[in-house]
């Protein structure tokens, strides 16, 4: 499948071949919801904790003696039911990551590309290179291609002018070919490929 090439004048400056095979897969909602709920997870600290009765401060004396004192049998005041003491069934450090195979992983991808040109918001720029380093003038740039909120990948180097450029810039990502993922892909309305992009990306996926 072809689509048009353009500059950051939203000029356009010639055509190119899509693969089918990483651009026309079919749409499959259900693998895009696995790798998303799989790359969140991934990303969770899991640095939640609470204390259990060993690890709580305090004396290890019974309150009190078992018997005729009328209240009920006690023994520890690190136990739960008391202020200040351990939690039961607390939340623990550990990871909250899971295993994806590599091959749904790669086929999600393939899928989130897929969704973007089957919803017309996928964008091909001959380049991602500014001359200055300056916001605004990205900004008119961006305005001109109708981009308020998109993810643009570039090849394995980004342009440093272009990448400062766009840091300042709300709702808009910058990213090398090798870190395309499908969170950061749907989280956008739309996604702007370079010409490196989509033969690396090609490469990689085919």
């Amino acid at each position: 499948m072809k689509t048009t090439v353009l500059n950051l004048n939203a000029e356009t400056v010639g055509e190119i071949e899509l693969a089918d095979s990483v651009f026309g897969v079919p749409v499959r909602k259900d693998l895009l919801a696995r790798m998303i709920a799989w790359q969140l997870a991934k990303r969770r600290s899991g640095n939640h904790k609470a204390k259990i009765i060993s690890e709580i401060s305090g004396t290890t004396k019974k309150p009190f003696r078992q018997k005729g004192t009328g209240r009920a049998r006690q023994g520890s005041t690190r136990s739960p039911q008391f202020r200040g003491g351990a939690v039961i069934f607390g939340p623990v450090v550990r990871s909250h990551a899971f295993d994806l195979q590599k091959k749904v992983r790669k086929l999600a991808l393939k899928t989130a590309l897929a969704s973007k040109h089957a919803e017309g918001k996928l964008v091909v720029l001959d380049q991602a290179i500014a001359e200055t380093h300056k916001t605004r003038v990205l900004v008119g740039q961006l305005s001109r291609l109708g981009l308020g909120s998109a993810l643009i990948i570039d090849g394995a180097n980004l342009n440093e002018n272009f990448a400062r450029a766009a840091a300042n810039i709300p709702f808009i990502d910058v990213l090398p070919e090798q870190g395309a993922n499908v969170y950061d892909i749907l989280r956008r309305d739309t996604l702007v490929l370079t010409k490196n992009a989509v033969e690396q990306l090609e490469a990689r996926l085919k």
